[in-house]
């Protein structure tokens, strides 16, 4: 029979966030596939797990992926973590766990920490709808692109960042997304761990003065629906009615369909609409 491959969640700082489950697991398995070994260690040692461990990263996700995929159909059970938090997010776990479901090997997700969603919980911003965005692409281009689509976003944005690009990060979500709340989570679950609450111009400053260290969690407040709808009304106004109706005819709805979304965009009746193409 196949193995099964063990999704299995690490601390992000503190030991003690480690389940019973995830070190009985650790210890049971065959072997362990580990981001960095050399990380790893320090981890297994402190629990005196001794379970034979072997290199699974980003630059041999793929080919190592297959490798442990054979091991996986041959019955080898196989634990699964990364350098802190759970594996699959913002990370290569996600690719092996992909072609591990696609052979038809049973795979479980151990759950534990996970460093957005600690975040998420301490920022003090809405947590029912929120939208992960992992580490910004260090391309300019896609970049900008990723920001782009993230200016009208009303979900909570979650994004990671080293401390090192921290400041040149919030420069441009300032920039680009406007003076918005925001909430800087860093070194978390730690001795030092901190949230710094406020406006983008606010918590720039406060990074400017004070040097960020440690990986950092950026929780940053989703566009207002009352921001988007006066902007939308804003956009309709520079059109002449004529023109509006034009624009959905020419997506293919009829005049009538096109005369009744114009109106409830400009929140006229259709009476309003009918007048003013009459007077044109």
């Amino acid at each position: 029979m196949a193995g099964t491959l063990y999704l299995c969640a690490t601390p992000i700082g503190n030991l003690e966030d480690i389940t019973f489950r995830v070190l009985r697991t650790l210890k049971e398995v065959d072997l362990i596939a580990a981001e960095d070994t050399r990380n790893s260690i320090k981890l297994l040692n402190h629990f005196e797990i001794k379970t034979p461990m072997t290199s699974y990263h980003e630059y041999n996700k793929i080919e190592k992926a297959k490798e442990l995929v054979e091991k996986l159909l041959a019955g080898t059970n196989i634990a699964l973590i990364t350098d802190a938090g759970t594996p699959g997010i913002s990370d290569p776990g996600e690719e092996l766990a992909r072609m591990a479901m696609e052979a038809g090997i049973t795979v479980t997700s151990l759950p534990g920490a996970c460093a957005c969603i600690t975040a998420l919980t301490i920022s003090g911003l809405p947590t029912r709808r929120f939208a992960f965005e992992a580490f910004l692409p260090s391309d300019k281009k896609e970049c900008r692109q990723v920001l782009d689509e993230l200016k009208d976003e009303t979900r909570t944005i979650l994004l990671y960042e080293a401390p090192h690009r921290l400041k040149k990060t919030l420069a441009l979500l300032l920039e680009t997304l406007g003076d918005r709340q925001i909430t800087v989570c860093r070194e978390l679950t730690k001795k030092h761990e901190t949230a710094v609450r406020g406006l983008l111009s606010e918590v720039l400053s406060h990074f400017e003065e004070e040097e960020p260290r440690g990986e950092c969690v950026l929780v940053l407040h989703g566009k207002d629906f009352k921001e988007i709808e006066k902007e939308t009304q804003e956009k309709w106004q520079e059109w002449s009615i004529p023109e509006h109706v034009e624009y959905y005819m020419a997506q293919g709805m009829d005049k009538k369909e096109a005369m009744k979304a114009a109106a409830g965009d400009r929140g006229l009746s259709k009476r309003d609409i009918y007048q003013a193409l009459l007077d044109k």
